[in-house]
């Protein structure tokens, strides 16, 4: 389905108005109003339209004339706005019943209360920004580090969109010209060569990879990953938790058992937001609480994006392995954990790494930190992370989801071979995946779930 323009959309004709800064006090204040009465409101609210953007000084009148409060009104004529409708912001003072009331000043004049996201929706329907770049904008908003902030910068000024944008390209010129070989036989072109295709094909698939890299790291920017601490009691996980947050977390005791429930908390590890969560020791209990607990680790490991399974490097060799063997069985059968050797301080030889099915395996002292370096950089390199000063965009799940159809329907394409009518409709599937990205395709409910996740007055 084509994206939908601002003229398909009967609400989208109304007035809207909200406040653009947070709740509460603060030193200044916004009501932004968007939509074709904007110039009569603002008529009404200070006796004249003002100068494009210039800064006008003056009271805003309620409807018996008094002033509700003095400050600057900005007017930003459409389409050179950012809704790309005629624009104005009242920039007041910050206190609540005085915004409340320039708020209901609009309302009484025409306008209606925005809901979530419904300026930054109008500016994707009126061609201001593609859907990558609204969303980037609430991830600018949101975001909780330097690096996640630089990364929504650059899919706000299309970074993302363009990358998409030049593969979209080569997709539909490639599909174009196979479905025209297809439609036209006896016509004089030249069709494509299979090992030509097949090439051209490849290329488009690297592509795609190459972008889903790039992708998955920005999604980890914008929305942060998830890290879960699993093993059997008393191996140290708590103490590593406390390590990685750099706080008192978690509960530490000589009892085995002592954590029953999870414990989470946010830290930042190479730029990126982790949400650290500590779990129950994992072994068979007869106490209900602790079995409960035990249950939500195992849930907890199934969900996560890495999964480390501490051992404590003290026990017997043959311990350790039988351990580590059970943990591998009960909680991590789909996960592949990083292995975090912990209480090396206590052993007095060297310890040999074990071996098995997992990501990888280090040597730490949660007591002394030591190895705690090399761990956070396993850690960064499991999840993908690159630490290089390159500076990646954000992304959102869906882009992968996304990405993902279309490399999928690019590999179809080639195994199709000579059928040429299957390669073209494969093509044609990956031009669609491609385009819900930047949303010149879409779906109304999917465009509602995004904005509906925004800010009001945003």
């Amino acid at each position: 389905m084509n994206q939908p323009s601002a003229r398909d959309i009967p609400y989208i004709q109304d007035t809207i108005a909200a406040r653009a800064t947070a709740q509460g006090k603060a030193g200044i204040g916004i009501v932004r109003v968007s939509g074709p009465l904007v110039t009569d409101i603002v008529r009404q609210v200070i006796n004249q339209v003002p100068r494009p953007r210039q800064a006008t000084l003056c009271d805003f009148l309620g409807a018996d004339r008094l002033a509700i409060d003095r400050g600057i009104v900005l007017y930003f004529p459409g389409p050179n706005s950012f809704t790309g409708e005629d624009l104005i912001e009242f920039q007041g003072h910050g206190g609540p019943v005085v915004l409340d009331l320039l708020l209901r000043r609009m309302v009484e004049l025409g306008a209606r209360v925005a809901r979530p996201g419904e300026f930054s929706q109008r500016a994707f329907l009126n061609d201001k920004l593609d859907l990558t770049q609204a969303e980037a904008l609430a991830d600018l908003i949101n975001s909780s580090s330097e690096q996640a902030a630089r990364g929504a910068m650059r899919s706000l000024q299309g970074d993302f969109s363009q990358l998409i944008d030049t593969l979209l390209a080569e997709v539909i010129e490639l599909r174009v010209f196979v479905e025209a070989t297809i439609d036209f036989p006896d016509e004089d072109l030249d069709p494509l060569e299979d090992e030509r295709l097949d090439k051209k094909l490849g290329i488009i698939e690297a592509r795609i990879q190459e972008i889903l890299r790039q992708a998955g790291q920005g999604a980890l920017l914008a929305e942060g990953a998830s890290v879960v601490l699993a093993g059997k009691p008393n191996a140290g996980k708590s103490s590593l938790m406390n390590r990685l947050t750099g706080q008192d977390t978690s509960i530490i005791t000589d009892i085995p058992g002592t954590t029953r429930d999870l414990v989470d908390e946010q830290v930042h590890l190479g730029g990126i937001p982790l949400r650290i969560t500590d779990t129950a020791g994992i072994r068979d209990s007869h106490n209900e609480i602790e079995a409960e607990g035990v249950r939500r680790a195992v849930t907890a490991v199934a969900s996560a994006d890495l999964v480390i399974v501490v051992i404590d490097a003290t026990l017997d060799a043959a311990i350790r392995t039988t351990q580590l063997a059970e943990l591998m069985r009960d909680a991590c059968a789909s996960v592949p954990p990083l292995i975090a050797l912990n209480k090396v301080d206590l052993i007095d030889q060297p310890l040999s790494l074990v071996q098995g099915a997992f990501a990888a395996a280090i040597c730490l002292s949660c007591k002394t930190g030591y190895g705690l370096d090399g761990l956070q950089e396993t850690m960064l390199g499991l999840l993908g992370i690159s630490t290089g000063p390159e500076s990646n965009f954000t992304a959102r799940t869906r882009h992968l989801v996304a990405l993902h159809q279309a490399a999928s329907a690019v590999a179809a394409s080639r195994a199709a071979g000579k059928a040429r009518e299957l390669v073209a409709e494969e093509l044609r599937a990956c031009q669609k995946a491609l385009s819900e990205i930047t949303g010149a395709f879409g779906v109304d409910d999917l465009l509602g779930e995004i904005f509906s996740n925004f800010c009001i007055g945003k």
